[in-house]
């Protein structure tokens, strides 16, 4: 069985993830098979929409092949970075396809997952949507577009995010403007099926099958984040935490204690770059450039060693404080690659 399933149904392009084993984390031949499927039906006139969602229960997508691209990075990188080579040049075609895409984000939608739904132009939550950007845990940054959305949401609440992994339900997801819907998890199959029937009427769908996703939590903390996290460094958001020495902040603090200082710095400083990108395709190709270093440094290594495979969940990054990460490694990491390897999108 493919691990994407791909069909034409009455003037709808249907995308089906379907690796539950693996909560349908991506690998380089889904995206191919994607990308494939989209360019076929950009410029088929009977196609009007695009449906992406995913087969079972378990959630929609937790993220990509972190095991083969520590694998890789380990040894020459060239299978790491064909798989973002790859990946990235699906979320820029998502980003500028030119027929709307409605993706189901049905529970887990993580790493990868948010990469497939953020450049859609309908992003339908329900009571199960588990949103989050987890990357500084492993060592690795927040990317298939992370910095060009995270700074993009509301105040500093995709700084937030991307530095410590927070996990965002549906109401909070429809706050910062990831989901563009919700839509309870019972009233799902009964709108694909309406869908199907009238893909021209997706908009009158969308506010009829509207549900109510709550009082967004995170709207109470708002401020607090961005005061926090609204800070112009690294250093001076963890001063302000400690100074605030409310509940919530001692809670960051210790989240942040448990990421890679070298990826909080990472993080800091693509989402300042992202924010200031002209267009998404620029944001793809600095991506790119740190993806292609990360995966061969310690700490991705480290960290996809202690939370996938020994699962001991005690990584010793290094360096072990953000005082000890170099701006020279950081430089180095953001730095320009040689045309030939540089990252472009489809033509």
């Amino acid at each position: 069985m493919s691990d994407v399933l791909v069909r034409l149904e009455a003037g709808v392009g249907r995308l089906s993830l379907n690796r539950p084993q693996a909560l349908h984390a991506l690998n380089t031949g889904m995206c191919r098979q994607i990308i494939e499927a989209l360019q076929s039906w950009r410029n088929n006139p009977s196609v009007q929409l695009i449906l992406l969602d995913h087969t079972g229960e378990r959630g929609f997508c937790a993220g990509g092949d972190i095991r083969m691209l520590a694998e890789s990075g380990a040894g020459d990188g060239d299978a790491a970075r064909e798989f973002f080579r790859i990946e990235y040049q699906l979320n820029h075609l998502i980003f500028e396809y030119p027929k709307p895409i409605v993706t189901i984000m049905d529970g887990v939608t993580m790493g990868g997952g948010v990469g497939l739904a953020a450049p859609s132009r309908y992003r339908i939550a329900t009571e199960r949507t588990i949103f989050a950007m987890p990357e500084t845990g492993i060592g690795l940054f927040p990317d298939v577009g992370g910095g060009w959305f995270l700074p993009r949401m509301p105040g500093h609440i995709g700084r937030w995010l991307a530095l410590t992994g927070a996990r965002l339900r549906a109401a909070d997801c429809e706050l910062v403007g990831m989901a563009t819907d919700f839509i309870p998890t019972d009233q799902i199959e009964a709108f694909k099926q309406r869908l199907l029937a009238d893909p021209e009427a997706v908009e009158t769908l969308l506010t009829e099958f509207e549900g109510d996703a709550g009082r967004p939590p995170i709207a109470a903390i708002q401020d607090e984040i961005d005061n926090a996290f609204g800070q112009p460094s690294l250093e001076a958001i963890f001063d302000t935490l400690k100074a605030s020495g409310s509940d919530w902040a001692k809670a960051q603090l210790a989240v942040l204690a448990t990421k890679s200082p070298q990826t909080l710095r990472v993080a800091f400083r693509q989402l300042h770059l992202g924010g200031a990108a002209g267009s998404f395709a620029q944001n793809m190709e600095m991506e790119f450039r740190i993806g292609a270093r990360v995966i061969h440094l310690h700490d991705f290594q480290e960290g996809v060693r202690a939370v996938i495979i020994d699962k001991d969940n005690a990584p010793k990054w290094s360096p072990a404080a953000i005082s000890e990460v170099s701006d020279a490694l950081l430089d180095t990491i953001f730095s320009p690659l040689p045309p030939e390897e540089s990252w472009t999108p489809l033509t």
